[in-house]
């Protein structure tokens, strides 16, 4: 009979969970880490409310170097962060963010920009945070066209690598208006374009309940950044 030979109809599988990997490492900027893992955690426990029983929105995971019993990375003010995973034992991830700080020993680390080229490269979304920028450059993400940073770093950005378009006066940049490569300026533009990301992925009112959940004043406007 044709009933019995038609195909049973399964209802579409809940989406899986977005996985973020914020990159952690020695002299890393607390809140360039600390911020987006802030508005990704706080964005899934706000969509968790509504949607009871949906999978987590975001997977968000800190990686390092090396992880495991006693592993630890110490931010530029001191905080001891533990990462969840190590280079080498890693998920892929649909979301990189790669923060700043005092980004020399990450710069002369090969296996550092190995990872952010490999990961990048499978990932979804890149962001950068601050002098995350020099990393994404430094690792070969981008080669070209227009980046931002923050705006203490601006001209060291710009010596380094000539061929960018170094945007002053920006929190974020679009590279190639692709959706897919991010850069920011320092810490709070950092906070703006992960709610920027979240409105992307998952709709402006999620963005605006966690920047709300969060008491931060997000500024969705990309073109603007008061000047120090």
């Amino acid at each position: 009979m044709k009933d019995a030979q038609a195909a049973t109809v399964q209802a579409p599988a809940a989406p899986a969970p977005w996985r973020v990997a914020i990159l952690a490492f020695d002299d890393v900027e607390a809140l360039d880490l600390a911020g987006p893992y802030e508005v990704f955690t706080t964005a899934t426990r706000m969509h968790a409310r509504q949607h009871t029983g949906a999978p987590p929105l975001f997977d968000v995971r800190c990686v390092a170097r090396e992880a495991g019993p006693g592993a630890a990375v110490r931010a530029r003010a001191g905080l001891r962060i533990v990462p969840d995973a190590g280079f080498a034992d890693t998920a892929p991830a649909d979301l990189l963010v790669v923060p700043g700080g005092v980004v020399d020993g990450a710069l002369a680390c090969p296996a550092t920009l190995a990872w952010i080229a490999r990961t990048a490269a499978a990932a979804r979304v890149t962001a950068s945070v601050c002098t995350g920028a020099f990393l994404l450059a430094a690792a070969g993400i981008v080669r070209d066209g227009a980046v931002t940073t923050h705006w203490e770093d601006i001209d060291d950005l710009r010596a380094r690598f000539p061929q960018l378009d170094v945007r002053a006066g920006v929190r974020w940049v679009d590279h190639g208006g692709t959706g897919r490569l991010f850069t920011s300026a320092g810490i709070s533009a950092g906070i703006d374009l992960s709610l920027h990301l979240v409105e992307r992925l998952a709709g402006r009112a999620l963005a605006e309940r966690t920047a709300r959940q969060m008491d931060t004043p997000w500024n969705p406007d990309p073109r603007s950044i008061p000047q120090p």
